[in-house]
């Protein structure tokens, strides 16, 4: 049974029509009357809704249709990816930061008498913006290129 079946029978079961189940979801009639005729598929959060209301499983409503499935598996990827892409621009602001303490204390060192120690150790100040910069860039082209794939 493909999922716009499913819909429909367990939507009658209940005996609602198009318009209240759209009512218990916050969404159009038409929407519903699209999932129903497999013109399009709800996001995972009506999925989820659809579950409670019906007193059905995710997995008996997403198994039902495999385009569904993968209309979720791809949106879930899609999700992923924001969260994924902050890590990088946050690794790389990091080591953009630390490049410029680096470069402002020996600017600082250069033109005034004062004298400022970094600590830490001369291997992370001089190469540690670099390795992280790298890092974050490699991790972000990697990142897109599996995007562009799903």
């Amino acid at each position: 049974m493909i999922f716009g079946e499913k819909l429909k029978k367990e939507r009658n079961n209940k005996g609602w029509s198009q318009e209240e189940l759209a009512e218990k979801l916050f969404v159009s009639r038409q929407s519903v009357s699209k999932w129903e005729n497999g013109q399009n598929y709800p996001s995972i959060e009506i999925l989820i809704k659809l579950s409670d209301l019906f007193e059905v499983t995710i997995d008996e409503l997403l198994r039902s249709d495999e385009n569904l499935t993968n209309k979720v598996i791809k949106d879930s990827k899609k999700l992923a990816y924001p969260r994924l892409k902050l890590f990088f621009d946050v690794f790389l602001l990091v080591g953009l930061a630390l490049l410029v303490i680096k470069l402002g204390v020996l600017l600082l060192n250069k033109v005034t008498v004062l004298d400022i120690t970094l600590y830490g150790g001369k291997f992370f100040w001089n190469f540690g913006p670099l390795i992280i910069g790298l890092v974050s860039g490699i991790g972000s082209g990697i990142l897109k290129e599996k995007y562009k794939e799903n």
